[in-house]
């Protein structure tokens, strides 16, 4: 929005999960989306308002975790299109100005990845077993895992193979963990970034860029008898002891990937999924010679309160103040519940998830929205035989599928005009309830979530366009109070009406009668 910052400063970015967005190959009854479909909406994201997409994995991949196990990094899944579908979605994107950050996954690599393949096939301590985590077990026998890590999807973080080693994987039993103390792991991702740099991507999303590296000892973790607090989601860092995951030599793999985002022309830039235990230790992350953002999930995590609100603010602000970036401000994604739910569900979880990014958008550096919650979807209870998420399978545990239904854009009944044939259910089923829900039905109704969302986006363009960034947040009662650019941002967070303060009503979440803000309510003054 400014022209004193990189493009990426005070963006918005649209997540697009690509399964989910929009089926436009011609494959009957596929019931996946993929990059056509994706490329056939981009004016719907221009008209929405928002600058840049995100879009999840579509790399070669045989699916087990819906494309983040990745088998090949340089092509597409045919499941999505092909390299000609990607030119095509970065040539309309770009005409439409609208900028394309893709998915990037370190950590590890699918199981059928040609390394691991290769690593499978040669004997103990060779160098193909060396891409990898490949260790003796523990016991006279070896039939013991060699270290007591868990899977973040439940269950050991170890499997063994039939020559009796055992292979690390912090996800599923197919996404193997590559060892990045080996120097070919990082040559091999450099050219993984500039393949997609030539083509023309304008950055990436890092994920899990907490991981990576592991202490060179693989030594146990020490586990407390109760975690000091309940995660938020299955990625969220609750442990003090981790030698698994934010080890000081990751870093020095970011300031080799700025150096080469760097040497492109257009503010190319990366953006960390870090789940870390502190704010200081996200903003390790984003210091000037590393990556430019990371996700503050801290924002995600907060309940509905003023004063949780207001710290989060605060303290966010702080953490990035001393990296010389911006903070970034996000309230759902592909891994968590969608936030109308987790604020209450209903009407008043959808007024407080309207509220919520009313004032989210008031604030500095950029936001992220995930596809859906500009029509106020809420997360579905997904039935037991059509869930898809590994970690249901792992766990018995519900999982991430209910964020992930395919989108409405039309009709009045499944696939609400997603793709494939009238009648036939997308590859994770819609509710048959959805039919107001539908863009088409929310494109006629003014008083619509997808109408707020399209004020919301453009008041933020037309208001905080190259604003001044300080903010002062602070809590009165249950009132969120937040000031910048001389706009007063209300958010009221108790049960009863509050007045509002003196000046004009820029826009508000809801309506705001006889000047008084109703619980569950966010408005701009100036």
């Amino acid at each position: 929005m400014s022209a004193a910052h990189p493009w990426w400063y005070d963006a918005v970015v649209y997540q697009v999960y690509v399964r989910s967005f929009a089926d436009a190959m011609p494959v009957p009854g596929d019931g996946i989306g993929d990059l056509p479909g994706i490329t056939s909406r981009l004016p719907y994201l221009r008209e929405l308002g928002v600058d840049a997409l995100w879009i999840t994995p579509f790399y070669t991949s045989p699916q087990k975790d819906h494309g983040y196990d990745v088998a090949d990094y340089a092509d597409v899944d045919p499941l999505f299109g092909t390299l000609a579908d990607v030119d095509r979605l970065l040539e309309t994107a770009h005409g439409l100005g609208l900028r394309v950050i893709v998915d990037l996954v370190p950590n590890h690599t699918s199981d059928q990845h040609a390394w691991f393949q290769a690593a499978l096939a040669a004997e103990p301590g060779s160098p193909e077993r060396a891409r990898y985590l490949f260790r003796d077990g523990r016991g006279p026998d070896g039939a013991e895992p060699p270290n007591n890590w868990d899977s973040v999807f439940g269950g050991p973080a170890w499997t063994r193979v039939p020559d009796g080693q055992w292979y690390l994987h912090l996800f599923d039993t197919s996404q193997p963990d590559l060892d990045w103390r080996n120097p070919e792991v990082g040559d091999m991702f450099e050219g993984v970034l500039r393949f997609w740099l030539d083509r023309g991507v304008d950055g990436f999303r890092v994920d899990v860029a907490h991981g990576l590296y592991k202490e060179a000892t693989l030594r146990d973790q020490v586990r407390p008898k109760k975690p000091k607090k309940a995660a938020e989601s299955m990625v969220e860092r609750v442990l003090n002891d981790e030698p698994m995951w934010d080890q000081p030599e990751v870093h020095d793999v970011y300031r080799r990937w700025r150096k080469v985002l760097d040497s492109y022309p257009g503010d190319r830039m990366a953006v960390a999924e870090a789940w870390t235990q502190t704010a200081a230790s996200m903003a390790m992350f984003i210091r000037p010679d590393e990556l430019h953002q990371a996700f503050n999930f801290g924002w995600l995590g907060t309940p509905w309160s003023a004063t949780a609100f207001a710290e989060v603010i605060t303290d966010s602000i702080a953490a990035v103040a001393a990296a010389a970036s911006a903070p970034t401000w996000v309230l759902s994604n592909h891994d968590v519940e969608r936030h109308p739910t987790r604020y209450g569900g209903g009407p008043v979880g959808l007024a407080r998830g309207r509220a919520a990014t009313l004032a989210m958008l008031a604030l500095p550096g950029s936001a992220y929205l995930y596809q859906g919650e500009e029509l106020g979807l809420e997360q579905v209870d997904v039935p037991p035989e059509a869930r898809q998420d590994p970690s249901w399978f792992r766990t018995g545990q519900p999982g991430r599928d209910g964020c992930r239904v395919p989108l409405p854009w039309s009709g009045e009944a499944p696939p609400y005009g997603f793709g494939g044939p009238d009648g036939a259910q997308p590859w994770i089923p819609q509710p048959a309830d959805w039919a107001d829900l539908t863009v088409a039905a929310q494109d006629a109704d003014p008083g619509s979530t997808l109408a707020f969302y399209r004020r919301a986006l453009a008041a933020r363009r037309a208001v905080f366009a190259g604003a001044d960034e300080a903010t002062v947040a602070s809590a009165e009662g249950g009132l969120l109070v937040v000031r910048r650019a001389g706009v007063t941002v209300v958010l009221n967070a108790g049960s009863t009406p509050v007045p509002l303060p003196e000046g004009e009503v820029l826009i508000s979440s809801a309506a705001v009668p006889g000047g008084l803000l109703p619980p569950d309510t966010a408005a701009w003054i100036r």
